[in-house]
């Protein structure tokens, strides 16, 4: 290379600062030539001649691009320096190497197709090493130049440098190794940059043509996807119908059902020849027949659950029949018959279900004690009459007392039938009453509004004919129970709580808007009522009789009712007139806001009447006037003093009347 690179300098007038060189193919031979073994050559330029083939050897041999030395300025001065001098000798030593090249070349080209292994095969150095030939060579310079003494320092500079000049060979012999790999890099990544972008002009015909077909699928999909849409069920919701548990999202893909059944229907009414409205047909029917039939078995098996022992029925009504109402109102829609029979079954398990608890109930409630009122507690009555019955707690017959509290209770919950069967007290009539209606009209309440829920699709006549049927039995108890609380009672205030309290319940039921048990309300009034006039009439056939049995005249025999015959009389109010006065009281307190249309106020014109026939009767038992005045006085002051705080408009009119015929008397108190 250098042998080639230095012949190029030598042909060249103008020394070039970056000669052209060309590798050949052919490995090269080491070959090591000492300075000692050089011949000399007269004429030729030290710095020419002095150069080792060593460095020829090494020039196949790769090195890393670091391995660069400095890029020879000293060389190329000293090349340009001595070109002319040894363009001749140069010629002369290398054809004295390797003999007389055949042929005229004038430039680098000449060496090209040089074999180099033929040409160091071809050297003769006469039995003579490398270095030993190169000494000589160097000796015969020396001889033939002894007086050039400059050109020998040049070439032992030169052949100081000899190393920095070989490696700089092989650094440049390293960046052509680079630049043969960075070509074939670039090229191999052109050809597939060329590959990569006749894919990407093939995606992109591609992505345009399924774009255009995107476009017109949803330009035809916009306009048949509803039809297509009408015409289809979801394998979900027939999955859900047919095999899925009845919840939510069974309730919600049967809407789903019917909402496509519709539609279907809707398509076929119009006339329209649509095969596919014609082939689906059969598959919903059959879907819609088997949702039809799983209805059924839910129903049913909740009709089932209602008649276990000691269960809720509220509870079932709540989270199974009302949660899934929809559920019987589609059966009632496919299969009405089979509806009805469904509810038929209900009526018959509800009717049931309330007679028997409300059975148990009312043997519970009956075992409150009572107490006894009867024929001996009239308000005439002799008061050492004897009962024919153990009698019961004292009580007092004639006063309301805090019985008024159960009329004014906030407190609407019904008594537990086990709190009333552990219950040693005795009551009055009006709280075992109390007890069973709260909880007859809470349970009527709940299942009214429990019906007109779940059967709203049906019409409202039907929804109270099934309440009627299922509570008409339950509501025979109720009157049986008030019949035997109030058969044989004497206790008028008694009986007029239990009206009031019905009165209450009737305000309640049209609060919660239940107007099917007014039937229930108006029979027990009818049975309190009848009642409430006949023991009002018995005080009185009471009063009229203590009045027949006095005699009219001043004799001390009149008073037999407050004292013996030999006892003179006296102007203190009758013992008749306080029990009088406090059942007034107490039939007034209950009447505060009772209407014109009651019979209280009869009852109590009846009962004012005899009563103040027999004052007037007693009265004249007392011989002088001023006595008989004063006695008549007395009474009626005694009554007006105890109705006193009384309110409403009947106790005021009493009040007022009563007050009237006191003054009337002309007696000073």
């Amino acid at each position: 290379m250098w042998l080639e690179r230095f012949s190029v300098q030598s042909r060249d007038t103008t020394p070039s600062p970056t000669p052209s060189r060309v590798l050949s193919p052919a490995p090269r031979r080491s070959i090591q030539l000492g300075p000692s073994t050089l011949p000399r050559r007269p004429g030729i330029q030290p710095r020419s001649s002095s150069l080792s083939l060593a460095s020829v050897a090494g020039s196949t041999e790769s090195l890393p691009a670091a391995a660069r030395v400095p890029n020879g300025s000293n060389l190329k001065s000293q090349l340009s320096q001595s070109t002319a001098a040894d363009e001749g000798d140069s010629l002369e030593v290398l054809e004295g190497i390797i003999g007389p090249v055949s042929g005229p070349q004038t430039n680098d080209e000449s060496f090209e197709d040089i074999d180099t292994i033929e040409v160091a095969g071809s050297i003769s150095f006469d039995g003579l090493s490398l270095e030993d030939f190169a000494s000589g060579q160097l000796e015969s310079t020396k001889d033939g130049n002894d007086g050039d003494v400059k050109d020998i320092e040049v070439i032992q500079d030169f052949e100081k440098e000899k190393d920095k000049f070989e490696d700089l060979h092989k650094s440049i012999l390293a960046c052509d190794e680079v630049l043969k790999s960075v070509e074939t890099y670039l090229t191999s990544f052109q050809a597939e940059l060329a590959a990569v972008s006749t894919e990407i002009e093939s995606l992109q015909s591609r992505s345009t043509a399924l774009n255009n077909k995107l476009e017109n699928r949803k330009a035809v999909e916009k306009v048949l996807g509803p039809e297509v849409e009408a015409f289809c069920i979801p394998p979900g919701v027939v999955r859900k119908i047919t095999e899925g548990a009845v919840d939510d999202q069974w309730i919600r893909s049967l809407y789903e059902l019917e909402k496509r059944s519709k539609s279907i229907d809707a398509k076929i009414k119009e006339g329209r020849d649509v095969k596919a409205a014609q082939d689906i047909q059969p598959f919903v029917n059959d879907i819609s027949t088997k949702a039809v039939e799983r209805t059924r078995d839910y129903v049913v098996a909740q009709i089932k659950a209602l008649r276990s022992p000691s269960i809720n029925a509220q509870v079932i009504q709540q989270n199974s029949f009302l949660r899934y109402k929809d559920v019987f109102a589609f059966l009632a829609k496919q299969q009405p018959a089979l509806a009805e029979e469904i509810s038929q079954a209900y009526i018959n398990t509800m009717r049931w279900y309330y007679l028997h608890n409300f059975t148990r109930y009312k043997a519970a409630v009956e075992k409150l004690n009572v107490h006894i009122i009867d024929q001996t507690d009239v308000i005439a009555g002799e008061g050492n009459v004897k009962r024919t019955v153990k009698a019961a707690a004292p009580h007092d017959t004639f006063s309301i007392g805090r019985r008024m509290d159960i009329v004014r209770s906030s407190n609407d919950s019904a008594l537990p039938s086990f709190a009333a069967e552990d219950d040693k007290g005795t009551h009055y009539l009006e709280v075992p009453f109390r007890t069973f209606n709260l909880a007859l009209i809470d349970n009527a309440s709940a299942e009214y509004s429990f019906l007109t829920e779940f059967f709203s699709k049906q019409p409202f006549q039907a929804t109270n004919r099934k309440f009627t049927e299922i509570f008409q039995p339950t509501f025979e108890l109720g009157y049986a129970l008030t019949r035997q609380l109030i058969e044989g009672t004497l206790d008028a205030l008694g009986v007029l709580t239990c009206v009031r309290l019905t009165q209450h319940l009737a305000f309640e039921l049209q609060r919660r808007k239940v107007p099917v048990v007014e039937g229930y309300i108006n029979g027990t009034n009818m049975l309190l009522w009848p009642r409430f006039q006949q023991i009002i009439d018995a005080h009185c056939d009471s009063i009229r009789k203590a009045t027949g049995s006095l005699s009219g005249k001043p004799t001390g025999s009149a008073l037999t009712l407050t004292s013996s015959p030999s006892t003179a009389p006296t102007t203190a109010p009758h013992p008749l007139t306080q029990r009088f006065a406090n059942f007034l009281q107490g039939i007034l307190a209950l009447s505060s806001e009772a209407g014109d249309d009651e019979p209280v106020s009869n009852s109590l014109g009846r009962l004012r009447g005899d009563f103040e026939a027999f004052l007037t009767k007693l009265s004249k038992s007392i011989a002088e006037a001023r006595k008989r005045e004063r006695f008549l006085y007395n009474n009626y002051s005694l009554v007006c003093t105890i109705i006193a705080d009384t309110e409403g408009k009947l106790a005021e009119d009493l009040q007022a009347y009563f007050a009237h015929r006191r003054d009337a008397l002309g007696v000073e108190s």
